[in-house]
């Protein structure tokens, strides 16, 4: 049945973080979630406090380097083929890790924003994670932290007296704090950008949850919107989500196994 929804197009993807545990990045609720041993930081937190942000940008200088080493896995890559098939109509991804496009995907929209850039809150100035690695790098000489696990947002556990001695930069253009360009907990995404998750939603012949346990608001919404237009909802994910009444079809299995069978069943691309 998921295969018939899928060849029928029109297939619009909302993916998270469950896509991402074959490439070695861990997710939030599922098994690797589990074993997280740190909270995530929340917006609040980080822009009200200077220590909470060394904490944060010590911790990421190590971790992020984690999510800009993996490779897409052949879930991200059945997708990028589903939407070069014209099966695809539209992708939105709750990661933060960049991998739909490393795969070969096109006009992904990014709900929670991405780990590559970078965001000044004075000034609103963007500019690419690199050049804040190497400016991290520069002011840190010597500093030889090592990270002992990594947690799904490139969040490294370090021990306290590393985070202290670390040193933050500010923005070059402003002097402003920077942030990753990413929505924190607690923090909104854009109205621009969840209307068009909404308009790409309404438009679809199916949603097709990816690796979501739904649990929170941002991406459970899209669920409920498609139920209420009539939209069928198909969730593949490792355990229950919280769409799993929405959905006309739920399967738990492993997505990349999955997504590449049924590009199997689909036959070679026309």
């Amino acid at each position: 049945m998921l295969v018939d929804l899928v060849a029928d197009g029109d297939v619009v993807v909302l993916s998270g973080a469950g896509l991402s545990t074959e490439s070695g990045i861990p997710d939030y609720r599922g098994e690797t979630g589990r074993r997280r041993r740190a909270d995530p930081m929340t917006y609040q937190t980080f822009v009200g406090s200077e220590a909470a942000r060394r904490r944060y940008w010590a911790r990421s200088h190590l971790g992020w380097r984690h999510v800009a080493r993996a490779a897409p896995n052949a879930g991200h890559r059945a997708v990028a083929e589903l939407q070069r098939r014209g099966l695809v109509a539209g992708i939105i991804t709750q990661n933060v890790d960049g991998l739909h496009q490393a795969a070969g995907a096109r006009d992904v929209i990014e709900l929670h924003g991405s780990l590559d850039r970078v965001l000044c809150l004075g000034c609103g100035r963007r500019t690419p994670r690199e050049e804040l690695d190497e400016r991290l790098s520069a002011a840190n000489p010597g500093w030889d932290a090592e990270a002992t696990v990594i947690n799904p947002d490139g969040d490294a556990v370090l021990d306290d007296d590393r985070i202290d001695s670390f040193t933050t930069v500010a923005c070059l253009n402003c002097g402003g704090v920077l942030k990753p360009d990413v929505i924190f907990f607690g923090e909104n995404v854009p109205r621009p950008r969840v209307d068009d998750c909404y308009a790409l939603t309404e438009g679809a012949g199916t949603l097709l949850v990816l690796g979501s346990s739904l649990t929170v608001m941002s991406g459970y919404r899209f669920v409920r919107r498609a139920a209420e237009r009539s939209i069928p909802v198909a969730i593949v994910n490792h355990g229950r989500t919280r769409g799993d009444g929405e959905a006309l079809l739920t399967l738990d299995a492993p997505l990349g196994a999955t997504l590449t069978a049924i590009l199997a069943e689909l036959g070679p691309r026309p």
